[in-house]
């Protein structure tokens, strides 16, 4: 599921929480006794009202019969032991992670951090940096040696001094005395965030001040500031690729392509093209216009890339190969990057990865302290704390083994005792970050406030679904759409593809739903010229194929009129709309710029499709077969059994909402 849909099935849930909560909790029905309430029922009905386009099923009767349809799916799951399935507890596990990040943030600052992001997006800014490096935890006559050597740098380059020579002279970055300490172009989340705050502080062509990072001490010069590229609306016209298509075929869609495109530089319209020969169904008839977008928005990089560098005064491409087919691209408006709201989905994620959401951990750890009962054992700090030796920034500390001293709880969180060493083992694990922090006692104490925020966290977490009843919701409901998911593919989906007997039958009980309508064999000519479109039709008149008007018509250099062949059916769009459908030569017509001129050399009746045309819709339509007597047994297997007077009271509560 997409970040989008995710927060907007987060809205939904929010949404529908007073309702469920406003409704009475009576047993609804039982499955072999497990007994269902008319709260979840109510909650999930009136959360799916708005998203459900068949009327029957908002129907309540007939909605009840789904649910326990549902219900009977999960039991059968549960009963044959899916859940046990590690694939599926793992995708559960991965699930309710990405779910609780909602619960892990402090609105405040995030906000605070969002529109900082927001704005830093909005630009781009090309840097160079000189480095003087520094370990985080080291003593203080080391770290004023580095931060003097690096100020002495500054006021050179405050004094003329060239900022590149200085960078190649004296940064510590490996890549400096090759690059001159030059970063080229980058924008907001590229950097470490103190070093990103300090370049966008500083204007262009100054110094900013001396500033401390993981890596050290840096001396930034921006060079350049300039705005990001944005979003664009385009039109576009594609010939589609064909799947597993050989070489005679692909060079036949390029042929296409480039005819088009000759034609564009004959001076023919991009829209009359586009509505006459692209092959995207959703653009073409708008004459191959495109909703508005940017980088990252399309699933083809090949296709964002040419349309974001087309210009106002060069707004055409030339052809060019997406994952989807060959493309031709008309720039029609640029724009800004995107509005904040827009954007704040990407912004959310990245900057949960980011060093800056450290800030929003440190906000939520001091409320949980606030929150819940914490008490800290000093006595069995201290004794752990004596065990802790030099050795472990050699990483061969070794935990001691149990002994008196050490059995104690060294946390507790409301009526959670955690041991002291579940505390050593943490320590132990920290070990290979390569740990610095001096002297030894200052490293424990440190270790232990992390060990103790990050228990607190651990708490709150496995606490959620008591805390947050929208959580317990959501969990609930995904952890029964995967089961029905691998409960189907077993039971229904799978069965469907491999019982090749059983969907033969299917089709044969069936057949006249298969039918295939009428349709020609026809060659379609088109061109802006009607003269052309006139020597088409005298060589349609003698037989010629669609090969040989090409080839009559057409040169290297000038394309007249482009010709298709095939075996369509009569409401296909590729043919022209007022075409006689009648074997022989047709008059010419017109449709917008374009003159058609069509030959049909069979028409062929309506028929019934084969088994083999007819598998795609045939297997779905066998899957919704095997499903309805797949329900009914369930019925005969569980027993059921419905409160009809707690349903008719839980009807007229709903209905009054």
């Amino acid at each position: 599921m997409n970040l989008k849909k995710w927060f907007s099935f987060i809205i939904i849930i929010l949404l529908t929480k007073s309702y469920a909560q406003s409704q009475s909790k009576d047993i609804l029905f039982t499955i072999d006794d497990k007994p269902f309430y008319t709260d979840e029922f109510a909650r999930v009905y009136l959360k799916n009202l708005d998203l459900v386009k068949d009327d029957s099923q908002k129907d309540l009767d007939k909605y009840l019969d789904l649910y326990i349809g549902y219900k009977l799916k999960v039991q059968k799951a549960l009963k044959i032991g899916l859940q046990n399935n590690d694939r599926y507890k793992n995708e559960l596990i991965g699930y309710r992670a990405q779910l609780s990040r909602t619960y892990f943030t402090d609105t405040k600052i995030t906000q605070k951090l969002l529109d900082e992001a927001y704005q830093r997006a909005l630009k781009e800014i090309k840097a160079s940096h000189i480095l003087i490096t520094c370990d985080e935890n080291a003593p203080a006559a080391d770290t004023l040696k580095a931060y003097q050597q690096l100020l002495d740098i500054k006021k050179r380059a405050e004094n003329g001094e060239n900022f590149g020579t200085l960078a190649a002279l004296y940064s510590q970055d490996p890549s400096a005395k090759s690059n001159s300490g030059q970063l080229g172009y980058f924008s907001v989340f590229r950097m470490v965030y103190p070093f990103e705050t300090a370049a966008y502080q500083t204007p262009k062509g100054a110094l900013s001040s001396i500033i401390r990072t993981r890596f050290g001490y840096h001396l930034i010069k921006v060079e350049d500031i300039r705005d990001n590229r944005g979003e664009v609306i385009a039109a576009h016209i594609m010939i589609g690729k064909t799947l597993g298509s050989g070489e005679a075929e692909d060079m036949k869609t390029k042929a296409m392509i480039d005819d088009i495109y000759k034609k564009l530089q004959q001076g023919e319209s991009f829209e009359s093209l586009a509505k006459t020969y692209s092959q995207d169904k959703a653009s073409a008839p708008k004459g191959g216009v495109l909703s508005r977008f940017g980088a990252g928005q399309l699933n083809s990089e090949e296709f964002e890339d040419t349309a974001l560098g087309l210009t106002l005064e060069k707004p055409i491409s030339a052809p060019f190969l997406s994952n989807y087919g060959w493309h031709i691209v008309k720039l029609i408006e640029k724009f800004p990057v995107k509005s904040f709201t827009d954007m704040k989905p990407f912004l959310e994620d990245r900057l949960a990865k980011d060093d800056r959401s450290k800030l929003i951990i440190q906000s939520l750890t001091s409320k949980l302290k606030a929150k819940y009962k914490i008490q800290k054992n000093q006595k069995s700090f201290e004794a752990a704390k004596k065990t802790v030796t030099n050795d472990i920034y050699n990483e061969k500390w070794i935990v001691p083994l149990a002994t008196p001293a050490l059995n104690n709880d060294i946390l507790t969180i409301n009526e959670e005792k955690i041991s002291t060493l579940s505390f050593l083992n943490y320590v132990k694990e920290q070990e290979k970050n390569k740990l610095t922090l001096k002297p030894i006692d200052q490293l424990v104490d440190h270790l232990y406030d992390e060990f103790e925020s990050e228990k607190l966290r651990t708490y709150y977490d496995q606490h959620l679904e008591m805390e947050y009843p929208e959580f317990k919701y959501v969990v609930e409901e995904y952890k029964e759409g995967l089961l029905l998911f691998d409960l189907m593919e077993k039971e229904i989906w799978e069965k469907s593809k491999s019982d090749t007997t059983g969907l033969k039958n299917y089709f044969d009980w069936n057949k006249n739903q298969y039918k295939q309508g009428e349709s020609v064999a026809i060659i379609i000519a088109s061109s802006i010229n009607k003269d052309v479109v006139k020597k088409a039709q005298k060589l349609m008149n003698k037989n010629a194929s669609a090969a040989e008007i090409k080839e009559a018509l057409n040169t290297k250099e000038v394309i007249n009129i482009i010709v298709n062949q095939g075996i369509y059916e009569n409401n296909e769009t590729i043919i022209p709309k007022n075409t006689k459908i009648e074997q022989g030569v047709s008059d010419i017509t017109k449709e917008g710029d374009y003159y058609f001129v069509t030959k049909i050399n069979q028409v062929i009746p309506e028929r019934l499709k084969t088994f083999e045309e007819a598998k795609g819709r045939l297997i779905n339509d066998y899957q919704n077969y095997l499903e309805t007597n797949w329900i009914q047994n369930l019925k005969k297997e569980f027993k059921v059994q419905i409160n009809s007077t707690i349903f008719e009271k839980i009807k007229k509560e709903i209905q009054t909402k």
